[in-house]
């Protein structure tokens, strides 16, 4: 008689390959990140988090994600530049290329001349994009500005939209107009984290600790948390990323004012 064929198994295994097949296809992935483990911490506004210690890394994270948007916020080469638009075209190299900051403050590629400094990979792709975008609006500043009647928060969103240029993740998008904001270049603030799915560090975090994965009840809790620890909403951007983020340091011995911990529900 002919063998049966040998029978494949089911349940864990085929999960396990569905799932690494889905991930693959475009799927949202949500990385492991270490705990500390549950001894009875509980706020609701952050229901993700069990440990007093997790706490404690979000509230130094948040303090230092707030001190850093102080004037003038965290690339002040970009408020002591006179020019309006060198400040915005070296705004946008070092929110696209942080790690070569040094060596771009240092050359300062001209935006009046064409000039933009070597770029890893596709990057270079993307200044050219940039530049693109800027041209057709007819100056950075009127990209940058839109319409007159605008809000702050308006503006912010707007732009932000209209940045959706090839190789500018959500990362670097909000961090270009959260430093423009806060180096006073344009009227730019966050109203939302704008959270988008893939692999982005804040918006996993975000998943994590205010457990949801709807936008808007992201978007909902995220403004509750800020307004509760009396931060910017733009801190939380970066306070998520580095929370989330293994290995990412965050400051525990640094100062974290009276509402961040209070809205924490720290001692």
């Amino acid at each position: 008689m002919p063998q049966r064929p040998a029978r494949t198994r089911s349940g864990s295994a085929t999960t396990r390959a569905r799932s690494a097949t889905s991930a693959r296809g475009g799927g949202v992935v949500t990385r492991r990140l270490a705990r500390a483990a549950d001894d009875g911490y509980r706020n609701v506004l952050v229901p993700g988090l069990r440990a007093t210690a997790d706490a404690e890394r979000l509230a130094a994270a948040l303090a230092a994600a707030a001190a850093r948007l102080e004037p003038p916020g965290p690339y002040p080469e970009i408020a002591a530049e006179p020019d309006l638009e060198e400040a915005t075209w070296l705004a946008f190299l070092l929110a696209l290329a942080p790690e070569l900051r040094d060596a771009i403050a240092e050359s300062r590629p001209s935006w009046a001349s064409g000039e933009a400094p070597e770029l890893p990979g596709d990057r270079g792709r993307t200044a050219a994009a940039y530049r693109a975008w800027a041209e057709r609006a007819g100056s950075q500043q009127a990209a940058f500005t839109g319409e007159a009647a605008w809000t702050p928060e308006r503006r912010f969103a707007r732009v932000f939209e209209r940045l959706a240029l090839p190789g500018f993740a959500r990362a670097p998008r909000f961090e270009l107009l959260t430093a423009l904001g806060a180096a006073g270049r344009y009227e730019l603030t966050a109203g939302e984290l704008q959270l988008s799915v893939g692999e982005d560090a804040t918006t996993e975090a975000a998943k994590r600790v205010l457990v949801s994965g709807d936008k808007l009840l992201l978007e909902r809790r995220a403004r509750d948390l800020a307004e509760a620890c009396g931060v910017p909403l733009a801190a939380l951007d970066r306070a998520l990323a580095i929370w989330g983020t293994p290995g990412e340091h965050a400051d525990l011995a640094g100062e974290v004012l009276a509402p961040i911990r209070a809205g924490l529900s720290l001692r």
